[in-house]
């Protein structure tokens, strides 16, 4: 689990997070959603160390990981993977090399396990047999699967998706979601997910946090939100005119 307790962030003058706090259980898929500029990329580059908090805490399984020293901040990372926004493929580097990468980075195993594990990855994103391609012969889908392969290769106890659909057509999007949210359950991962993509939220939102203006201003699952009094929460999940047509059907 990780918790975040009272954490704030300011840039200049600007306060970007306000003293939120909410628990990231393991085994769901715990989504934080809010309006563009609201904060909470900001918040997961907090818990990952790449912002430094104003005050509050980070909490991994009880470890304020602020608080570590250099050392025991870098046995945790090894812990973590990460799904940037864009992939962050190496384009230098084969399918197989990236998702090598942080097997090399962290691991000791013999190049036979290396490969071993690799190849199970793929295989889990349904990318078997693709090891000798290049990201630029990948379509957008396909990057997002080997960037989650290599996410998860190094057995990660905590998984962290930036816009994970960003740039997807909506059938590659639920293909990305339905991965995520069962790798999730398969490992017991605790799986934070930063999205505005609304149809993730409806389909895979076991844990939802809302920020609006830096604030935590609602917190629940998938289907508490069909019955949400919270009335920007309202206005931001149902603001197309489609989600309101689905808002209204769940609530006959």
């Amino acid at each position: 689990m990780i918790e975040i307790k009272n954490i704030n962030k300011t840039f200049g003058d600007r306060q970007i997070v306000k003293d939120v706090s909410f628990k990231f259980f393991p085994s769901k898929t715990n989504l934080v959603i809010g309006e563009s500029g609201c904060g909470k990329t900001t918040i997961l580059k907090l818990m990952v160390g790449l912002h430094q908090l104003d005050s509050g805490s980070v909490l991994f399984d009880g470890l304020d990981f602020p608080k570590l020293n250099q050392d025991d901040q870098q046995d945790v990372r090894k812990k973590i993977g990460m799904l940037f926004q864009g992939g962050a493929l190496f384009d230098s580097q084969t399918l197989e090399e990236n998702v090598r990468f942080p097997l090399d980075m962290f691991t000791d195993l013999s190049l036979k396990e290396k490969l071993d594990r690799v190849n199970f990855c793929l295989q889990r994103v349904q990318l078997e047999g693709k090891n000798g391609l290049y990201p630029a012969e990948l379509s957008g889908g396909m990057k997002k699967r080997a960037a989650l392969a290599r996410a998860i290769a190094n057995n990660p106890r905590y998984l962290f998706c930036d816009e994970p659909n960003s740039g997807l057509d909506p059938k590659t999007a639920i293909v990305i979601d339905e991965l995520i949210k069962d790798i999730t359950h398969e490992y017991n991962i605790t799986t934070i997910i930063v999205s505005h993509d609304m149809n993730s939220v409806i389909e895979i939102g076991d844990n939802i946090l809302f920020i609006h203006k830096g604030e935590n201003w609602w917190t629940g699952n998938k289907s508490e939100i069909f019955h949400t009094t919270n009335k920007e929460l309202f206005n931001f999940v149902f603001a197309g005119e489609f989600m309101k047509s689905v808002f209204k059907v769940q609530n006959k």
